[in-house]
């Protein structure tokens, strides 16, 4: 008899993040724990990604509080959380000491399951969160993010998955960030992974360009062990498929597994509610299919975000010879894959390049990606573009993995802390490093009087890099908007954008 294919749930993370800009708060979820628990999915999904950034920032919610919370509520079902490798959940590289302290808290309070990925695929970027989470007694998962290029094929990535295992990871990932996997190819790259690994595999995917549910349904036929499905109307569009769509997808399949419909509608009232509270987050766009994502083959976020920002340019009339340089960018920079934050990168790079000639305004992130300091790119960067960011950004070019080149900072994080008058445990510690100013101002927000008013939600953004100077010249991303920040004492302009993305 054949084995059921396991549901995760992402309601509580991705469904969110994806179409409603991450707005969910920890209240709006409170309600309904009891019945998410009962149902039995493999995994909730409940943390990492944007939601610890967009929690703080906006909601002015601790993210560990939140994380509490949650697990005190769903008791029985396995927790799950989005971790960007050396990155934590943040855009840069930060050392081995506060990776491992991260994990570590985030173990000790709930989490079960940690998701870790590179936004490269360089494998070098995950070991160090990899024996975090295996030293802390979880569940490590190892991911492949999916994209296409001429060096990016089903052999490369069954040797990535090989990788993965041989690290120690205890299931692999196939990460279609973009929702763009067609479904024979999902087909043959499952069916490949489970002749070659041994560890369960899970798929991962959006409805955006509406492939979701054939290629969920044609990764169960290869033998998937798990698909990541949301509840409505926190599913389809740029969210994933809708659970009870891809129940019915499977009726009278040997392998469809047995979830509660009543509960699950139940669910989806409650969540309706939920989604018209944050009307102000959601957009029409995100909800229904977009075809033109598998045209130009980049996530529909960045597609439709770009066309706001063309015209914020006064370049809407260049559209296409934007979108037809994004490939000439990333083959230069080692066709390296279009996840957060790398699509971002890539994105404004084609811009400054129509507007200005190639590489003659060349972005401090694509110059360093140029240069290895955000790792292994997937093929050799362009030698004439790398030694451009060479001479324009005065830094010698690195083939190390780039977390050797950071000195431990958990003792001058608690230290810093301390000065502040701060918490200065472990968990403050990792938030601090990533979040510094967003959690000093939240702690300012405790100390006001208990009648002050909630902070509102007025702005629609997150920042999409920690505080890197800007070339002033430099347009920002779609949907974005260049600020002034004083960071430690140090002016920046950055970049401030929508969070839409992984």
């Amino acid at each position: 008899m054949a084995k059921q294919v396991i549901f995760n749930n992402m309601v509580l993370r991705d469904g969110h993040q994806s179409l409603a800009a991450t707005r969910m708060s920890t209240e709006q979820m409170l309600p309904v724990l009891k019945q998410l628990d009962s149902l039995g999915f493999g995994a909730l999904e409940t943390w990492g990604g944007a939601t610890i950034d967009a929690g703080l920032r906006f909601l002015d919610e601790f993210p560990f509080d939140r994380l509490d919370k949650l697990k005190a509520g769903t008791p029985n079902t396995p927790h799950m959380m989005l971790l960007r490798g050396q990155n934590i959940v943040q855009y840069a590289n930060f050392p081995d000491d506060v990776v491992e302290a991260f994990v570590k808290m985030s173990a000790k309070h709930g989490m079960d399951i940690f998701r870790i990925f590179d936004a490269l695929n360089d494998t070098r970027n995950i070991k160090t969160a990899v024996k975090a989470v295996k030293a802390a007694g979880k569940h490590a998962q190892g991911v492949m993010c999916y994209t296409t290029s001429p060096v990016h094929s089903i052999e490369s990535f069954l040797k990535m998955g090989e990788e993965l295992e041989a690290m120690g990871c205890d299931s692999i990932c196939v990460k279609d960030m973009a929702g763009l996997i067609p479904p024979v190819f999902a087909y043959k790259l499952v069916k490949g992974l489970k002749d070659r690994c041994k560890i369960p595999v899970n798929v991962h995917t959006h409805e955006t360009a509406g492939l979701g549910a054939s290629t969920y349904y044609a990764a169960i036929e290869a033998g998937a062990d798990m698909v990541d499905t949301s509840i409505t109307p926190f599913a389809n569009g740029t969210g994933q498929p809708d659970t009870v769509r891809m129940l019915s997808l499977l009726e009278d399949h040997p392998r469809k597994p047995e979830y509660d419909i009543k509960t699950l509608q139940d669910l989806s009232v409650h969540f309706k509610k939920v989604y018209a509270e944050l009307d102000k987050f959601t957009a029409h766009k995100n909800e229904v299919v977009d075809s033109e994502a598998l045209i130009y083959q980049v996530p529909g976020g960045m597609l439709s975000n770009f066309r706001n920002q063309l015209k914020e340019q006064k370049m809407e009339d260049r559209f296409e010879d934007v979108f037809a340089e994004i490939p000439v960018v990333r083959k230069a920079l080692g066709w390296i894959p279009l996840v957060t934050p790398t699509s971002q990168i890539v994105g404004v790079q084609a811009m400054l390049n129509v507007k200005f000639g190639r590489w003659k305004n060349f972005s401090p992130q694509a110059m360093d990606i140029a240069l290895g300091y955000y790792g292994q790119t997937p093929a050799p960067v362009d030698p004439e573009v790398r030694k451009i960011a060479a001479e324009k950004s005065g830094k010698d070019p690195i083939d190390c993995r780039p977390a050797d080149l950071i000195e431990p900072r958990m003792d001058k994080l608690r230290e810093e802390l301390k000065k502040e008058g701060l918490p200065s445990d472990d968990e403050h510690c990792v938030i601090w490093a990533m979040f510094p100013q967003e959690l000093k101002k939240h702690y300012e927000n405790k100390s006001k009087p208990a009648a002050a008013p909630a902070p509102k939600q007025e702005v629609k953004a997150a920042p999409a890099a920690p505080a890197a100077p800007m070339a002033e010249s430099a347009p920002v991303p779609a949907g974005s908007r260049k600020v002034q920040l004083s960071i430690n004492g140090h002016d920046y302009t950055a970049i401030v954008e929508e969070v839409v993305s992984e």
